[in-house]
């Protein structure tokens, strides 16, 4: 961690909606999601869910914000990653998602409707996961990794620059009751210095 990153403490967030279940183990925060959680409005599906599990904090111009977490994603749309919200109708979130059967990396933007990419990481199943969101000027790059790999370009983003976002720890678990994430670390820290 540089000298300008800093850990968030658990507790500076606010949910969204509350989990099911949290509790905490020495560092790390246990997440376990409610089912039929989950995040999307309208495209394709016509339907609006605003039920993710987002533990968020203020993210501002010039910041980005990394979490690292591990789970056991075997169910349908089982995700975990970051939320970034702006309001109900601006948000994003980027991480990993069990889907058509394996794991996937991808993100989710909402200008009022959502769009959906995912690149499949079955070889990402069972190790630690880091996803990294930099916020500079009018966009949000997005970047993950598993265990200590260099971070993988996932999505750059607009988001206004003049929008008051925040942004942190995030699980939905569409199709069961029992998925829990482990979050190690929560950090804040500058943005990048480059999109590639």
């Amino acid at each position: 961690m540089s000298a300008a990153t800093r850990s968030i403490a658990w507790s500076e967030g606010r949910w969204t909606t509350p989990p099911a279940a949290v509790s905490e183990d020495g560092d790390a925060l246990l997440v376990t999601a409610v089912e039929s959680s989950d995040a999307w409005r309208s495209t394709a599906y016509g339907f609006v869910h605003d039920t993710e599990h987002a533990l968020l904090a203020p993210l501002t111009d010039g910041t980005a914000m990394e979490v690292t977490f591990t789970g056991d994603f075997s169910g349908e749309f089982d995700q975990a990653g970051v939320f970034v919200r702006v309001s109900d109708e601006e948000w994003a979130k980027a991480g990993v998602e069990y889907a058509d059967g394996a794991l996937q990396l991808g993100a989710v933007v909402t200008h009022r409707f959502s769009d959906w990419s995912v690149a499949p990481v079955p070889e990402w199943a069972g190790r630690p996961l880091t996803v990294r969101v930099s916020r500079s000027g009018d966009a949000i790059t997005v970047r993950a990794r598993a265990g200590e790999e260099a971070f993988r370009l996932v999505r750059l983003a607009y988001l206004d620059p003049a929008a008051t976002a925040e942004a942190g720890p995030m699980v939905c678990a569409p199709s069961r009751a029992d998925l829990t994430v482990r979050f190690t670390s929560w950090t804040l820290g500058p943005a990048d210095a480059s999109i590639h």
